[in-house]
């Protein structure tokens, strides 16, 4: 039997969490530094205890706990979950625990602050996943903004505020339509449902019998707010300068959680909020998405640092989501949920590794390595894994979540044309010309640079021990991804159907 309650403690215990961190002292910098990683973990294990509990036969939401909050407005702390949601939670609570370890060293100045707003915004990303009420919804999505704003602009690097603030100015932007777009939904619907209501489950019913000319300016507030965070190109130039100047552990997290919310919010409540103009659309934002898959590409291949690199191989990727989600079948959506996870992990391994090296030499530019294979083999094979991951190669999850999208997109009746496959797939081979480029310059040859033999040393057991479980995984998807595809199957069917039967005339 579920508990209903098990996904406030999510959200209380990186709470609570945080907060009595603020009672311990600077100088007991190792006591914080365990006490956040043993709270991330303790938010892990109440994930697996939701994780176990879940049953992946119903498309319905589960686990969902309601109290009301406001009443003259019918507002409420409303949280649930289904397969979609699960799998991101899970994601999110496996990914925090490792980017505080990945951070043990590299963070030296202000670490009780830093374990501070870690838990914190680890608090604001699950409750955008678990939200059921729109304005909880939206609180939440604005109240991560602080943290990451935080993480950026102290713990950065030489451009860090000018970072940071872009980050929060776009984010903000977006976020004001969607808060515009909530209001009218809300008020929209307090006509046949007699009340203002900003209940997710109540507005479903309403949405989809908006008049259309209303229901386009809506979907396109929520969507432009997405779109932002996702980011589809034109809105991803916030992006690079985040990723770059952001710490080791907020480009983790920013590349394999944020982002994903950007999706999430797409496939949660633009598809079945306003599922004609879902489906009248969905060419054209398609197209941004090829677009974005292959300038991500072609940008990334000619960066000189590779964090950058790494940072506009994720508007590619993210583009294949996109894509994925806007084709509207089984396999597309299915492939665009794994893919995010995909994502989230071999991009944040990338991050990782690219923290790593920085490290000990203070240099991400290309051309001062060369050779490193000699001296750091344990790093170069790490590296080797992680890039071919990100590729798409068989046997491992990339290759699952693409495979799946361009089969979904050429069956597509809504994209109804194959040069959106075509286009998409030329992706796959760029990423694999930037990734491996990359690599060759990086790790083969001669050692051109002689301080490299005093600066590198190769992965320690911590750096070895936080890669391993993302390896795991990256394996376990590749070679078995029915264990996390079963668990969405159902979710993302109820999706389609719902959109299925109100664009029954648009659909060819």
């Amino acid at each position: 039997m579920e508990n209903s309650q098990l996904l406030s403690y999510l959200l209380l215990i990186p709470i609570v969490g945080s907060l009595l961190i603020l009672f311990f002292k600077e100088e007991q910098a190792n006591l914080i530094k365990y006490f956040g990683f043993g709270v991330s973990v303790v938010i892990f294990i109440v994930s697996m205890i939701v994780y176990f509990g879940f049953d992946s036969t119903t498309s319905d939401f589960q686990f969902k706990h309601q109290i009301l909050w406001i009443e003259n407005l019918n507002i409420s702390y409303f949280v649930g979950i289904d397969g979609i949601s699960l799998l991101l939670v899970v994601l999110t609570t496996f990914i925090t625990p490792l980017t505080l370890v990945s951070s043990w060293s590299s963070i030296k100045k202000n670490i009780k602050m830093f374990t501070f707003f870690m838990l914190l915004l680890e608090a604001g990303m699950i409750g955008v996943f678990i939200s059921l009420d729109l304005f909880l919804f939206y609180i939440f999505w604005e109240a991560m903004l602080i943290p990451m704003y935080f993480i950026i602009g102290v713990w950065g690097g030489e451009r860090r505020i000018y970072a940071s603030i872009k980050f929060f100015i776009y984010t903000m932007f977006g976020s004001l339509l969607m808060l515009v777009a909530i209001i009218w939904l809300a008020i929209y619907a307090s006509e046949p449902l007699g009340r203002f209501t900003t209940n997710l489950l109540e507005l479903y019913t309403v949405g989809p019998d908006i008049p259309h000319k209303i229901q386009i300016w809506m979907f396109f507030a929520f969507l432009l707010s997405f779109s932002i965070k996702v980011p589809l190109f034109p809105f991803h130039t916030w992006l690079p300068d985040a990723h770059v100047q952001a710490p080791t552990a907020g480009s983790v997290i920013l590349a394999a959680v944020l982002l994903k919310m950007g999706t999430y919010g797409i496939i949660r409540f633009c598809l079945p909020l306003f599922p004609q103009s879902a489906v009248e659309f969905a060419p054209a934002i398609s197209v941004l998405a090829v677009i974005g898959i292959i300038y991500g590409a072609l940008v990334a291949m000619v960066q000189k640092d590779m964090k950058k690199l790494v940072a506009y191989s994720s508007v590619s990727h993210l583009g294949f989501v996109v894509l994925g989600i806007f084709a509207m079948t089984t396999e597309s959506l299915q492939g665009a949920v794994i893919q995010m996870v995909n994502h989230g992990l071999s991009t944040g391994a990338l991050f990782l590794l690219v923290g790593i090296i920085y490290e000990r030499t203070h240099n991400r530019e290309i051309a001062y390595y060369g050779g490193i294979a000699k001296l750091v083999p344990w790093f170069a094979f790490a590296l080797l894994f992680s890039s071919l991951s990100s590729i798409g190669l068989p046997g491992l999850n990339g290759f699952i979540g693409e495979f799946l999208i361009l089969l979904g997109s050429f069956q597509s009746t809504v994209l109804d044309s194959w040069w959106f496959v075509i286009f998409a797939a030329t992706g796959v081979i760029f990423a694999a010309v930037y990734m491996l480029w990359m690599y060759e310059r990086v790790v083969f040859g001669k050692v051109t640079n002689v301080k490299l033999e005093d600066e590198l040393s190769d992965l320690n057991l911590r750096e070895k021990l936080v890669l391993l479980p993302i390896f795991v995984f990256i394996v376990w998807i590749g070679v078995y991804p029915s264990t996390f595809l079963s668990l969405t199957e159902v979710s993302t069917n109820g999706i389609l159907e719902f959109v299925s039967t109100h664009t029954i005339n648009l659909i060819k």
